[in-house]
């Protein structure tokens, strides 16, 4: 799975109607153009496909103040919105994931319901220790990576990986548990963009593809 299909379909569900600078705004400001494919061309080039593909509709607005095409603004549609919510639960389950994809489905995991989210989390870590399971029938991690000669090593930070992603998992879900944030049907979330007009720290240089 691609990070950037993911990022994108949940900034513009976000405003319920957005324009290409508004979502490479928001996207920047979560600084995902630092851990993930998320940079404006790839953000752009995202939309006008899944607008193509039926999961956006692509809206003329406002022409240019300099003359150039009119703005366009994008909308979800029903297709859009299920092809969202599937590769949200995707990247939450799914243990062998980059850790773009990752990162991405946490940015929007308040959209599911609390017990969703938990359950979705707990199926990462049953998933983490089948194959931990499997891995250390054959390479034991206290004998040390040495066993396999310095091949051993790519075993070795493979395992510790995924103990450490157990970890932390297990760590999110206590504090899922325990009443942290928002989610779906409990009331307004964090949305976590900003304002419009408010100047983004982190945003970065011009794009072609910027209104003018």
């Amino acid at each position: 799975m691609s990070a950037i299909r993911l990022l994108v379909l949940g900034a513009v569900r976000q405003h319920g109607r957005a324009h290409g600078y508004q979502v490479r705004n928001d996207l920047e400001f979560w600084g995902a153009h630092e851990w993930s494919s998320a940079k404006p061309g790839s953000i752009y080039h995202a939309l006008k496909q899944m607008a193509k593909q039926g999961l956006l509709v692509a809206h003329e607005v406002a022409p240019s103040a300099v003359g150039g095409p009119p703005r366009v603004e994008y909308e979800m549609t029903e297709q859009g919105t299920a092809e969202y919510f599937e590769l949200l639960r995707e990247a939450l389950t799914s243990y062998d994931q980059k850790l773009d994809v990752l990162s991405a489905a946490i940015g929007f995991i308040v959209d599911l319901p609390r017990d969703e989210a938990v359950a979705l989390l707990r199926e990462r870590i049953a998933g983490l220790e089948r194959w931990r399971a499997e891995v250390t029938g054959y390479y034991v991690p206290q004998d040390g990576p040495e066993q396999l000669g310095h091949i051993g090593e790519i075993m070795n930070m493979w395992v510790h990986s995924a103990d450490s992603e157990a970890e932390w998992t297990h760590g999110l879900i206590g504090r899922i548990e325990g009443g942290a944030y928002t989610f779906a049907g409990e009331g307004e979330p964090l949305v976590g963009v900003l304002a419009e007009g408010e100047p983004n720290p982190y945003m970065t240089g011009p794009h072609p593809e910027d209104p003018q």
